[in-house]
């Protein structure tokens, strides 16, 4: 490789199957229990408006985070070839930053963790090489940590720039890239591509990253803009992705202006207890699943066996079930040591009955619109 970079993989991420995380915790299987009550104006007018009785939407969680709540990363991953004849997907999971870097001193935010998942295509050369140094190209920046999403956005350019000039790369493989990035209750998710970051927020599905396909309006537009074309859902009639790391066979020579950029998008949330756990997947999950119903899945599953790792799993098997038709790759990240509280739900005589998943979903729709 050109640049004098060295892969340096990092603990805790595998091209299949099921990984240990770097200072990952065991379960704990004492449960806890949370009432919520509604309590939200907008959940009251859609009671009236589906005849649904108060208590069947008494999902609205307290207000009184504690000031002094910092999360606490354990995850598990479990990647899946599929139908596909390749594996192309790569991942990776760090819990433990200031560990796993040695950082130490000033400006440098504890707990830390590090989270990616990578879907290559035309090869496995950009994921694989991407994987192994991102996380190195993003500390070694001089914006790091001062301004974290400089460094990211630089990261992500000197990777594409790597595999531009490297002799023993295939530079016209590329790959999606999305990456978490976490410092104490701030965490930044990066996306170039097609992956998905989605929050599990008592329940309820939040997404934190937009699927950069060609057809979406905002892509068409910058890409036109930039002399391309979207035809038939593919970018210059070539890529279904609008944003991707490699392919230089579309980028032409360094410098140049071309529609297809490796520029992340970022999205940045501060932590609560509200806020359960991440899901980070390839499209490969998300092409025949809802966020909503991911996350839906995820929590039920915490609140049995409070395995990350196990969770992942199931969430690649439901897919394979679906007929899925790409490689999968799904990371789940906890913030807390103990499961999820049970929702619990009063009964009452109600008149017309909505599923919890249906719930959320209609919560974050009213949500949208404030």
């Amino acid at each position: 490789m050109s640049g004098g970079v060295e892969p340096e993989t990092p603990p805790g991420s595998s091209r299949s199957g099921g990984t240990t995380p770097v200072g990952g915790k065991p379960p704990r299987h004492h449960l806890t229990s949370i009432r919520h009550c509604a309590s939200s104006a907008r959940i009251a007018a859609a009671s009236a408006e589906f005849e649904l009785d108060s208590g069947t939407l008494s999902l609205i969680s307290p207000t009184d985070i504690r000031p002094g709540f910092l999360p606490v990363f354990r995850s598990g991953s479990f990647a899946d070839i599929g139908p596909k004849s390749y594996m192309e997907d790569e991942h990776v999971c760090v819990d433990n930053l200031v560990e796993h870097l040695g950082l130490r001193g000033p400006g440098i935010p504890a707990p830390g963790a590090f989270y990616g998942v990578f879907d290559g295509h035309g090869g496995t050369d950009a994921a694989c090489f991407v994987r192994k140094n991102i996380l190195k190209f993003i500390t070694e920046d001089c914006h790091f940590p001062n301004s974290m999403e400089m460094a990211i956005r630089s990261a992500f350019v000197k990777a594409d720039h790597a595999i531009a000039d490297s002799l023993s790369l295939d530079r016209n493989s590329g790959t999606t890239a999305l990456t978490v990035l976490i410092f104490g209750r701030t965490l930044l998710v990066a996306n170039a591509g097609d992956c998905r970051a989605v929050l599990g927020k008592r329940g309820r599905a939040v997404e934190l990253s937009r699927d950069h396909k060609p057809n979406c309006k905002v892509e068409r537009l910058r890409i036109e803009n930039l002399g391309g074309t979207v035809f038939d859902g593919y970018l210059n009639g070539q890529l279904a992705v609008a944003r991707a790391i490699g392919d230089w066979h579309m980028k032409g020579s360094k410098g140049s202006i071309c529609p297809l950029t490796p520029e992340p998008e970022f999205r940045e949330v501060r932590l609560t207890e509200e806020d359960e756990f991440l899901i980070i997947g390839c499209d490969g999950l998300w092409d025949v699943m809802s966020s909503q119903c991911a996350v839906s899945m995820v929590r039920k599953e915490l609140v049995e066996h409070n395995d990350p790792q196990r969770c992942s799993r199931e969430l690649v098997q439901e897919a394979l079930r679906r007929d899925c038709c790409d490689n999968l790759t799904v990371v789940v990240v906890c913030f807390s040591a103990d499961p999820p509280p049970q929702i619990e739900v009063p009964r009452f005589r109600v008149r017309r009955s909505i599923s919890m998943e249906g719930l959320h979903t209609l919560k974050g729709a009213l949500d949208s619109n404030v």
